[in-house]
């Protein structure tokens, strides 16, 4: 009932920009909270940044000043608009959403490639 769809992945060099989005579809649920995490070969998923639906930020310390994540709400899509890329930004992206059904549940997007070159 919640499907995620993420874009905007690619290749590009080392101080270039991308923006990823992720858009939520056949939804019957109000969506709460969007985030983007990003798992890189050898670590752990981390949260990149997240934004509530009153528009509440939230960014991992790594990409403070650089990445600037937002949403539409009217059309249940979120940005993230990522600056400076530096070589250990590379790493899939996910979209993450959280829903009500009868309780607050996760939605995940399949992942977009990021890597960036140095």
């Amino acid at each position: 009932q919640v499907q995620l769809v993420e874009s905007g992945g690619g290749l590009v060099q080392a101080g270039g920009s991308l923006r990823l989005s992720c858009a939520a579809s056949r939804t019957t649920f109000s969506i709460n909270t969007m985030g983007w995490y990003r798992q890189a070969p050898g670590k752990q998923r981390e949260l990149v940044a997240d934004i509530t639906s009153g528009g509440s930020t939230n960014y991992a310390d790594s990409v403070k000043g650089r990445f600037t994540i937002s949403r539409d709400n009217a059309k249940n899509t979120v940005y993230l608009q990522m600056n400076s890329l530096k070589p250990e930004d590379t790493a899939d992206y996910y979209c993450k959403a959280t829903y009500h059904n009868y309780y607050p549940r996760d939605a995940w997007g399949q992942g977009t490639q990021v890597t960036v070159s140095s």
